[in-house]
């Protein structure tokens, strides 16, 4: 496998619907992905971690991690490409531990030149915090302004789709090969 890009990583606490985003991310990618999502399919808690390839103008392998394993994330950040980090926008009691969780990712030496998307998903639930809520809780002025990486932000909703076309254009852009203009 030389040569071959290493995966991304998505990170983010338990349940705020990392499985679901990679497998819509999985079908919106695939041939039959013009024609719409349909029915979210049903999802597991992962234990461990998953890897999965999305089919773009290159093949890209998404790493996620369970929520879980939060103190052994950085074993995996040598081996990443770029970092996208699911928050809960629906789940305000995770708030403080999603921004300790971020403020650990961005502070990693081994992520320093690592572009990162961070995703605020279930914006599809009534009592989701909106991008500008979100923003002020975690102060992300404060934090895109130290943080060494490119930070993007995207409004998400892996049960629904919204937001998952711009994830899609995130990766293409972010990890398209150098050397093809």
């Amino acid at each position: 496998m030389a040569g071959a890009r290493p995966p991304c990583l998505l990170l983010g606490a338990a349940g705020v619907g990392k499985s679901l985003l990679v497998k819509r991310l999985q079908k919106l990618s695939s041939k039959e992905g013009a024609k719409g999502l349909g029915e979210p399919p049903a999802t597991l808690p992962t234990v461990g971690t998953n890897l999965t390839d999305l089919l773009l103008q290159r093949k890209i392998t998404i790493r996620e991690l369970g929520g879980c394993m939060g103190p052994i994330w950085p074993s995996y950040y040598g081996d990443c490409s770029a970092v996208l980090f699911m928050i809960d926008a629906a789940n305000p009691t995770q708030v403080a531990s999603s921004c300790i969780q971020l403020l650990s990712l961005l502070s990693a030496e081994q992520l320093a030149s690592v572009s990162v998307l961070i995703l605020f998903n279930k914006i599809d639930l009534p009592c989701y915090m909106s991008l500008v809520e979100m923003k002020s809780l975690f102060r992300m002025q404060d934090i895109v302004s130290c943080a060494t990486q490119s930070i993007t932000m995207v409004e998400t909703s892996a049960r629904d789709g919204t937001g998952l076309p711009d994830v899609l254009q995130w990766l293409q852009a972010t990890l398209r090969d150098p050397s093809c203009p």
